[in-house]
């Protein structure tokens, strides 16, 4: 069985008492982090103690998705653990550059398209446009496959590379009044299409702006696609 926990679900910035980007994956015995934003850790360590993580697996070096990493490094530190990262390559970051030049982070460079085994879960890495470099995340386990689109704006292989997702966590910051093609990320309503698309069993579109209206990117999506939900902090979803 595969256990989603959704410990922080805004961007760019948290709202009062929230957390940026950050996901916890359960898929049997393994513990897999997705992004670590800014407020995340401690709510991860309300759930486990960080250094028991299987690995962390980042989507881009952007602050609301890696801003608790440095902060992690001190208690891997006291601890005498080594964490397994995986993540795009991008050396203008200065997070990067902290987990590729720190001995307790074991870092890992992945691309769009690599595809592996970690732990009896199969992992595919899926592309992503952002303004940095991006990807995001398939994970199937048990024959179960959850998919994370991390921060992305419309692509040509997105439908493919999520195809079938039992469950597709999205990027869907935009009501479709503010969004356009030059944007960093996906309309609610968009992300909604990409769940239609690829056939998803569920959609939960997170990275929410505190500035933009919940009931308007809920109303948007549904209207595309009705197995939609919006990102609740403290959900826990079972595949």
């Amino acid at each position: 069985m595969m256990r989603l926990h959704l410990l922080g679900i805004n961007g760019p910035f948290p709202e009062s008492r929230g957390a940026t980007s950050g996901y916890l994956l359960e898929a049997g015995d393994s513990l897999f982090q997705l992004d670590l934003g800014s407020g995340v850790l401690g709510i991860l360590t309300s759930l486990t103690a960080p250094e028991s993580l299987s690995a962390l697996f980042v989507s881009h070096w952007h602050y609301d998705h890696t801003a608790d990493i440095p902060v992690l490094m001190y208690r891997l530190a006291a601890c005498q653990k080594a964490l397994p990262v995986y993540g795009p390559a991008d050396p203008s970051s200065p997070v990067y550059n902290l987990v590729v030049s720190t001995p307790c982070f074991s870092f890992t460079e992945i691309s769009a398209g690599q595809a592996f085994e970690l732990n009896g879960t199969f992992v595919r890495v899926t592309a992503a446009r952002h303004p940095v470099p991006a990807v995001g995340y398939c994970f199937s386990f048990e024959g179960k496959t959850f998919g994370y689109t991390g921060d992305t704006n419309t692509l040509p292989s997105l439908a493919k590379d999520y195809r079938g997702c039992d469950l597709l966590l999205a990027d869907g910051l935009f009501p479709v009044s503010a969004w356009s093609e030059d944007k960093p990320h996906l309309s609610a309503e968009l992300a909604a299409r990409l769940a239609a698309d690829t056939k998803a069993g569920s959609l939960i579109i997170t990275h929410l702006n505190p500035f933009w209206p919940r009931r308007t990117l809920l109303q948007e999506a549904r209207a595309v696609y009705s197995r939609t939900r919006l990102a609740e902090a403290g959900a826990i979803i079972d595949l």
